[in-house]
C-alpha cells in the first residue's frame, strides 16, 4: 500500500504500520505524516500557489487513520503577511484532513472536542507570490 511505502521513505519502522496482527482490531495504523502529505495535496483548491511550507505553528493527529480509510481535506486562509522579499507574501492556514463519513467542513463540537471523523488539524505558513 502507498502509505506504506511513505512510511518506509520516512525510516518509520513501528510494525503497527506495516504487520496487521500488532493491532487488536487487525487494521494497519497510517503514519501521521502521510495524512499530512495527503491533506496538503488534496487542499489546493486556491492555492496552488502556495510554493513552500515556510513554518508550522501548530497541529494535532486528531484520531488516527487506518488502511483503507478515505481522507478528504480542506484549508482555511487564517491571516496574512508582508515579507521582507519583494514579490513575496506568507498566508497563514489551517488544513483539515477528515474521514469520508464526517460531516463537510467539520472541525470541533460545542463542547471544544475535535468533531467525529476528523484525523488532522495543522496550522502553518505558506510563501506565495504576490
Amino acid at each position: 500500500a502507498e502509505h506504506m511505502m511513505a512510511t518506509r521513505l520516512w525510516q518509520n519502522t513501528a510494525k503497527v504500520h506495516f504487520d496487521a496482527t500488532n493491532r487488536d482490531d487487525g487494521k494497519r495504523l497510517i503514519y501521521g505524516g502521510h495524512i499530512i502529505s495527503l491533506a496538503r495535496t488534496l487542499s489546493f483548491n486556491g492555492l496552488a500557489n502556495v510554493q513552500l511550507l515556510a513554518a508550522l505553528n501548530a497541529g494535532t493527529h486528531a484520531a488516527p487513520c487506518f488502511a483503507g480509510d478515505t481522507i478528504s481535506a480542506w484549508s482555511e486562509v487564517l491571516g496574512k503577511a508582508e515579507t521582507n522579499v519583494p514579490g513575496v507574501g506568507a498566508l497563514r492556514l489551517r488544513l483539515v484532513a477528515q474521514k469520508a463519513d464526517a460531516p463537510p467542513f467539520s472541525l470541533k463540537t460545542e463542547d471544544g472536542k475535535y468533531a467525529p471523523g476528523v484525523v488532522l488539524d495543522l496550522d502553518y505558513w505558506g510563501l506565495i507570490p504576490i
